[in-house]
């Protein structure tokens, strides 16, 4: 199998629960962990005579989204009923937006260190999310081998914005970066949480393959409701695998949607992909249509921050392409420009950011920026010190004078005496040094940073053993 005569053919359609107070087309209240069947009304369960509202703030939510994409908002939205039968939807139908939705073509500028790639957006429009079933009972959490299903109706109803991509990713981490990208987005508008082990955001990826130099599309599969970044990867590439190991082999490949396993890396097919005609779209006829005002759109357009992916771009020129992408994408960019506001060097301040601070886990917005700054600029810290300063950093007591005190020992006639013992306990490392093999200068170093109990400094401590070793 020969992959380099074959092209991978990505588009996504992702779905972001929107951060309101109630639901879509009612005024239950939205709790994520509630217990279950307790957010639920006459009209989120469906019953007769109950007619929807729609959520002012939702419909501003997705504006502001449209316009971040750069989409057409247009003049007049209309809902449409989307019909289709399962347990989690009790009115058989769900309210979505097919002909005429709130956001329009669009695009998503995605820095790469190669350049920007574009992905078009195909629309962003606004629907209502469905119920949650869960499986239970035998292969609990799977509904091939669980003993029973059950429904919560909690989450049915919450506001679901859905962006839909063109076809126009060519690799798994093309499409990695595009909803990394697409995620920072969506949190720094405030529209959503969009947190994919909760549920918040998740993604229907759609993967098919071509021979290089078509330009036609082939049939796709659809792999339904990835929550995970790497499960996402994975799963295209598991997909593009097969694919061509199907076409090698003269076969065809049916328009599906498929399940992926992560602990087997396999797929196993769910259903035939519904096309449109299947839902038998209509106008929702208790809703009216959607007719933004020109002042409500320029005030939502007015409130778009500048986009993660310029950042990532001004930030390039200090740090790197690979550490800028880093520092936006986890939101620790203000930390770091924080940092280097207050005179830290900027690879010190992208270092101590994306390394020792992230293995704190703690908030970035929580951390006393100007007490850190004076911390990572204190010549000769022990390692000790920073370590501790690190994890007390986003703390409210943080006192950053207990830490620049703990320099590092650098004196030459008080680090001499320890050296030299170090040198003559390992007598058969000095031999090696000096016979060609370097590689053994950093276990002295360590072992006098051991003697010193980690308060000596370690350019100081490589330097004057070199100094010795060459004597």
């Amino acid at each position: 199998m020969s992959t380099s005569e074959w092209e991978t053919v990505v588009g996504l359609e992702v779905h972001a629960h929107l951060k309101t107070r109630t639901k879509m087309f009612c005024r239950c209240a939205l709790e994520y962990g509630a217990a279950e069947n307790t957010r639920t009304c006459p009209v989120c369960l469906a019953h007769p005579g109950a007619l929807p509202v729609a959520n002012e703030r939702a419909i501003e939510h997705t504006i502001k989204l449209g316009l971040a994409l750069d989409c057409e908002i247009a003049d007049r939205a209309v809902f449409a009923r989307k019909n289709y039968f399962y347990p989690d939807l009790p009115k058989g139908y769900q309210i979505s937006q097919y002909e005429a939705p709130l956001c329009g073509p669009g695009r998503l500028v995605v820095p790469t260190a190669d350049g920007d790639e574009v992905v078009r957006i195909v629309r962003a429009h606004l629907e209502e999310d469905a119920a949650k079933t869960v499986h239970a009972g035998g292969a609990t959490g799977r509904s091939v081998g669980a003993d029973y299903s059950l429904v919560d109706f909690n989450r049915g109803g919450t506001p679901l914005l859905e962006i839909v991509s063109e076809p126009d990713l060519r690799s798994s981490e093309a499409a990695l970066r595009f909803l990394r990208l697409l995620r920072q987005t969506i949190v720094e508008l405030g529209v959503s949480d969009a947190e994919m082990e909760k549920g918040t955001m998740r993604a229907d990826v759609n993967v098919s393959v071509r021979k290089v130099g078509e330009t036609e599309y082939r049939p796709r599969w659809e792999l339904k409701n990835m929550n995970s970044f790497t499960f996402i990867g994975r799963g295209i590439e598991a997909a593009v695998r097969e694919q061509i190991a199907l076409y090698e082999r003269g076969e065809e490949i049916a328009q599906s949607t498929y399940d992926y396993d992560p602990d087997t890396d396999r797929l196993t097919v769910h259903r035939s992909k519904e096309e449109a005609d299947d839902y038998r779209y209509f106008p929702e006829p208790d809703l009216v249509p959607i007719e933004p005002p020109a002042e409500l759109v320029e005030r939502l357009r007015r409130e778009v921050p500048e986009p993660p992916g310029a950042r990532i771009r001004h930030l390039e020129a200090a740090v790197g392409f690979d550490v800028a992408y880093a520092l936006v994408t986890t939101e620790r960019d203000a930390l770091y420009v924080g940092l280097v506001g207050h005179g830290v060097e900027p690879r010190v301040a992208a270092n101590w950011v994306m390394n020792d601070f992230a293995a704190t886990g703690d908030d970035p917005g929580a951390v006393d920026v100007a007490g850190m700054a004076t911390v990572l600029k204190t010549e000769g810290l022990t390692r000790d010190a920073l370590t501790e300063a690190t994890e007390a950093s986003a703390k409210p007591d943080f006192d950053a004078a207990a830490f620049t005190s703990r320099t590092a020992v650098s004196d030459a006639s008080e680090l001499g005496p320890i050296i030299d013992a170090v040198l003559a306990a390992n007598s058969q490392q000095v031999e090696t040094y000096r016979g060609g093999k370097e590689g053994v200068l950093g276990f002295l170093v360590g072992q006098v940073m051991k003697e010193m109990k980690g308060t000596a400094d370690a350019k100081t401590v490589n330097q004057l053993l070199r100094e010795k070793l060459q004597a």
